[in-house]
């Protein structure tokens, strides 16, 4: 079945050549692409839903790749990802907006409009910052260092513009990406508007639709993957939280959302003496619906904390394999004992303590949001827009 999968993109790929040369750029169109189609989610969505929101946008078509497309997305199309309607839309809109990497196969027209969101402020080194090992590859597919930064030295020749959501990744993004400062969008992350605008009345009714008990506090978990475990399918995860010590501990008090990253792709079973302790969160999900909602996070190595430090609540940061994670992978971009907004756990036991007592120094939370929060304020969707396609 993957096999034939594989013959028929294959052949896609030959078609979109000829598409390429046949059909015509519609001015009044946008394809949006977040995480290679696996939602509607993260920075493309809410630049989408603000464009919604003007009428200058009324007559434009609003078109989004999805792996599964049979969702309704308000004012847009949905369209199978990697199909040949996908192909056909790549050659056909004259706006692309991106969070993650394109395949070299997908070539731009000049007259075509790359804007790539990109997905986070990074924490841990990227493309050409990665401090070279001997020997070393990257990803399951087993690429060296060249290969690897070739990937994205080709997506990046494509931008029209890229957004860097604070001063450290405005810097951090001309060394990684190599990318020319003049093609970055200097402002904050237009999934974050979300974060600044909520209301307490929608925070209820997300906390509603996730059935939590009004009574209880809400602790996120969500971790990230790494880069050297993996199988044939995908990269997985081992998990070192023993959620039955964690209810224990905090069962009285917490209940807790665990959302594994969207690359992770083992499975959680469910277990039913964890019923209403735990409760396990689609890896595709949108995260910031989580983040609302949530009392407390607790993550590792994810960028997640850089955008729910704008919420000013607590952060934990279990990393139970630094030693390994720091050495031997890819690198930290800066002093993680002196920078992050949160205390460095490697055991278990201390998490579960320092929550339970609510131990936490919000000065440093604040210091780290002057540095790398201090362009969010809830209007970073409608400043992206107005540069990319022009003031109303």
């Amino acid at each position: 079945m993957r096999h034939a999968k594989r013959l028929v993109i294959r052949c896609f790929k030959v078609v979109y050549k000829g598409m390429q040369k046949t059909v015509s750029v519609d001015e009044h169109t946008v394809i949006f692409i977040a995480f290679h189609g696996r939602g509607y989610t993260d920075n493309p969505k809410y630049i989408h839903q603000e464009m919604c929101k003007q009428s200058r946008f009324d007559d434009y078509t609003f078109v989004w790749a999805l792996k599964k497309p049979n969702v309704e997305i308000e004012h847009a199309k949905t369209i199978r990802y990697n199909s040949l309607h996908y192909f056909y839309y790549m050659c056909k809109a004259k706006y692309w907006i991106v969070n993650c990497k394109l395949p070299k196969h997908i070539q731009k027209k000049p007259e075509q409009v790359y804007l790539q969101t990109w997905h986070g402020t990074p924490l841990k080194r990227l493309a050409h910052d990665i401090v070279e090992v001997e020997n070393q590859t990257f990803y399951r597919s087993g690429m060296n260092r060249k290969q690897m930064t070739d990937t994205y030295d080709d997506d990046v020749a494509k931008y029209n513009y890229m957004i860097a959501p604070n001063e450290f990744s405005y810097e951090v993004f001309q060394t990684a990406f190599r990318i020319n400062p003049k093609r970055l969008i200097k402002t904050g992350y237009p999934r974050n508007d979300f974060l600044t605008n909520i209301t307490p009345e929608e925070i209820e009714n997300i906390k509603q639709r996730f059935h939590i008990p009004a009574h209880k506090k809400i602790l996120l978990y969500a971790p990230t993957w790494r880069d050297n475990s993996y199988n044939t399918r995908g990269y997985t995860f081992e998990l070192k939280a023993d959620f039955h010590r964690w209810k224990e501990v905090l069962g009285d008090e917490y209940v807790v959302l665990f959302k594994p990253h969207y690359l992770i792709i083992n499975k959680f079973e469910n277990d039913a003496s964890l019923e209403g302790f735990i409760y396990n969160v689609d890896a595709n999900a949108d995260i910031n619906d989580l983040y609302v909602i949530s009392d407390v996070l607790v993550t590792d190595y994810s960028s997640v904390f850089f955008d729910y430090a704008n919420l000013n609540r607590p952060m934990y940061f279990y990393m139970f394999d630094l030693e390994e994670y720091a050495d031997e992978l890819r690198g930290f971009y800066f002093d993680i004992y002196e920078v992050m907004p949160g205390d460095i756990i490697q055991d278990e036991e201390q998490l579960l303590a320092d929550i339970k007592k609510g131990q936490y120094d919000f000065k440093r939370l604040e210091a780290f949001n002057q540095r790398f929060n201090n362009w969010q304020d809830g209007h970073a969707s409608q400043r992206v827009i107005d540069i990319v396609f022009g003031k109303e």
